[in-house]
């Protein structure tokens, strides 16, 4: 998810003030019953806010304690979404309370043309529900499914808007009431490679599982159990999501908490990314693997401590240095910590598949994974680091080609209109 601005305020509100506070004591805490303490207070200042829909304050808070206090920014951060995503309902006619969460179902897509984002046949979300109930959710678990399918423009833009979300679809899940498709959602840029989502509320019994693996007899680990939930639910549910996305080449990811979905979609689209680029450069011009270059370049905004906020793949043709397409594969989290350039000293190093050596999945070994499943050997590193820059006049990201000067993508003038960009 992205970082917040950096635009602090010097005093902060009474609200802000004590989760502020409250998130610093979590971090501090000596035991796990301290811990828990401050936890439940501030769950209930963050339910309050969420309620009124204060997204001003929340905001607040992350922007101080983003420049103050690193971990009780993420501590802050990890209730927030909690909060968000979460709820425990009032209790029902027969004195039982239940927990209820929003979830994310992604589907990473790839094509030479457009990827759909529009409302859900009935027919088609009934058939969805079935498969989620039969392979994921765990027995007894009520749901309620969107009728749309999402792309990440079309998603929740404030916390306040996905507590909103959680609790109407919530609503509609114990009332048995059918849900619509927004009237009119966001227009979306068209991508090659891009992510969808369909969104859905699970509610079980406070204390009861919701998914297949907190089910399991333990024979199995849970690890295990949510593989083979993975496996039933690419299996069965393909079919039907393939027909929301004709032309496409699709990859369905694990149905989990709707934060977490959304977040392992980002990172998992930035391969499917590359296979993306592959196939349109070779079926648009009408060429090999093989006869593609990579060039990849470090890109980050901190220039004193050089360090990466996102690489950039420019890919050229044969011997002509030209970049003629890009791709942005930006880093998350922990990703980019260590993620800095050793050797500012702008040489290029040419890497090739046989000299790979195996060991831990670094960012930047990951893409060299991606480029040569793609049949990509040709591929060279700037060693140097390389400042945020941008095209004047119409914003595109600008590549390293081969020599290290920063370039504009521009595909050959005979090539046909590309339908969309790529990550």
């Amino acid at each position: 998810m992205r970082r917040p601005a950096k635009r602090i305020s010097q005093k902060l509100a009474p609200d802000s003030k004590r989760i502020a506070d409250l998130a610093q004591a979590m971090t501090l805490a000596s035991s796990r019953l301290e811990q828990r303490f401050w936890e439940q207070q501030l769950d209930t200042q963050l339910a309050r806010l969420l309620k009124s829909a204060n997204q001003q304050s929340l905001e607040a808070t992350m922007n101080h304690l983003f420049k103050v206090d690193l971990d009780a920014y993420d501590a802050l951060m990890e209730t927030i979404e909690a909060g968000s995503e979460s709820t425990v309902l009032d209790e029902d006619g027969k004195g039982v309370a239940h927990q209820a969460l929003l979830i994310a179902l992604p589907i990473l897509a790839w094509t030479r043309f457009a990827i759909a984002s529009s409302a859900v046949p009935a027919d088609t979300l009934a058939s969805l529900c079935v498969q989620l109930q039969a392979h994921v959710l765990a027995d007894n678990v009520q749901l309620a499914m969107i009728p749309m399918l999402y792309s990440i423009d079309q998603l929740p833009r404030t916390h306040v808007d996905i507590h909103a979300m959680l609790h109407n679809v919530a609503q509609a899940a114990l009332e048995s009431r059918p849900l619509t498709a927004p009237a009119k959602p966001p227009e979306t840029a068209p991508f090659l490679a891009d992510s969808r989502y369909l969104l859905a509320v699970v509610i079980a019994p406070l204390g009861q599982p919701l998914f297949r693996w907190q089910a399991s007899t333990g024979s199995t680990s849970a690890a295990a159990e949510k593989q083979a939930v993975l496996r039933a639910w690419q299996t069965q549910a393909a079919p039907h999501i393939t027909r929301l996305l004709p032309g496409c080449n699709i990859e369905l990811m694990l149905p989990e908490a709707y934060y977490m979905a959304c977040r392992e979609a980002d990172k998992q689209i930035r391969p499917a990314s590359v296979r993306a680029a592959d196939y349109y450069l070779t079926q648009t011009l009408n060429l090999k693997s093989i006869d593609l270059h990579a060039s990849i370049g470090g890109f980050g905004e901190d220039s004193a401590n050089a360090q990466i906020d996102e690489y950039r793949i420019g890919f050229s043709l044969g011997q002509n240095p030209d970049v003629v397409y890009g791709i942005v594969w930006p880093l998350y989290g922990a990703e980019d910590s260590d993620q800095v350039i050793s050797s500012p000293s702008g040489e290029i190093t040419q890497v090739h598949a046989a000299g790979h050596e195996a060991g831990p999945a670094t960012p930047l070994e990951e893409i060299l994974g991606s480029l040569r499943e793609s049949g990509i050997v040709n591929i060279k590193v700037h060693d140097e680091y390389f400042a945020m820059e941008f095209c004047d006049d119409c914003g595109a990201p600008l590549y390293a080609d081969r020599n290290g000067e920063l370039v504009h993508a521009e595909m050959p003038e005979d090539a046909p209109i590309a339908s969309g960009h790529l990550h």
